[in-house]
């Protein structure tokens, strides 16, 4: 192996001492964050994330509550209780656990959490402001895994990068953000053809697919950074084990740094979460003073 692999535990431990310091201060000033996870139907397909999250939260200073709603609940009556959750001056962050019932769009849910609130970065303002540059509550796993390359000794001005993957919250985000940042973008899809020839001539490669294995060593550029965002169980002889999208061994071999799954990207999204619930926070105290100041 000659890879570096990337420690995405460390980068999650800097991350969260800026958002605990941020949280600190803003209690000081009587805005102590706090958020909402809410979670519906198969309470148990999301614990382990839930748990999690309290953790991390807690641990940097903001408080966190954990909603479980029974799976026959409407999509109306949890709207109601967005918007409720939103008019809530105590309440600075919402988060939506995934998997939801069959009849609970997800994406209308996003829609209905207040801009200010989304600390997931997944309402359609926050996605769509990334194109104007504007990265204030941004995608977490979109930008964690940005986030990762930028903690590189690599310049990222001119950078070449081919993003394979093009979700509406993964895959383009990333591809804006590099390019807001000054990189070269190519991104790759379904119906790339070759897509081992863009990845080829990358000097990073972010993939985010749902595919273990799609990435293999042949297809990189020696010394190129890779950025496994994947997530898959699969099994094997020794039992069910968690892996990304890229063949880590021929992988390892030939890039210059990688990320491991798990311990990469991970933990750097839930760190971003945090940084996005202080960010949130301070925007909202921002807005009830002014509102306060022209009221009086």
């Amino acid at each position: 192996m000659t890879a570096t692999i990337i420690d995405g535990r460390a980068i999650a431990r800097r991350l969260q001492a800026e958002a605990a310091a941020e949280a600190a201060r803003l209690a000081a000033e009587g805005w102590a964050p706090r958020l909402v996870s809410l979670s519906v139907g198969d309470v148990a397909a999301a614990e382990l994330y839930v748990r999690n999250q309290r953790r991390q939260a807690e641990s940097a200073g903001l408080a966190f509550e954990a909603r479980d709603y029974p799976a026959n609940i409407s999509l109306e009556q949890l709207t109601g209780i967005l918007h409720g959750l939103n008019a809530d001056p105590r309440v600075n962050g919402i988060i939506i656990q995934r998997p939801l019932p069959a009849h609970i769009p997800v994406k209308e849910l996003q829609r209905a959490i207040h801009p200010l609130k989304d600390v997931e970065g997944m309402h359609p303002a926050s996605i769509g402001n990334i194109v104007y540059n504007d990265l204030a509550l941004g995608p977490c796993t979109a930008v964690a895994a940005v986030e990762i390359l930028k903690s590189l000794p690599l310049k990222i001005e001119g950078l070449d990068v081919t993003v394979i993957g093009h979700s509406e919250i993964v895959g383009k985000p990333i591809a804006f953000l590099m390019m807001g940042l000054g990189a070269t973008v190519t991104v790759c899809h379904h119906m790339t053809r070759q897509v081992a020839v863009h990845s080829r001539r990358a000097d990073a490669v972010f993939v985010a697919v749902g595919k273990p294995g799609l990435v293999t060593g042949e297809m990189l550029k020696p010394g190129a950074a890779l950025i496994d965002i994947g997530i898959n169980r699969i099994g094997t002889a020794e039992g069910p084990r968690t892996v990304g999208d890229a063949d880590f061994d021929s992988c390892a071999e030939v890039a210059g740094w990688i990320t491991p799954v798990p311990g990469g990207v991970g933990p750097v999204t839930v760190a971003v979460l945090l940084q996005n619930a202080a960010l949130a926070t301070r925007m909202q105290m921002a807005q009830y003073r002014d509102a306060y100041a022209v009221a009086n």
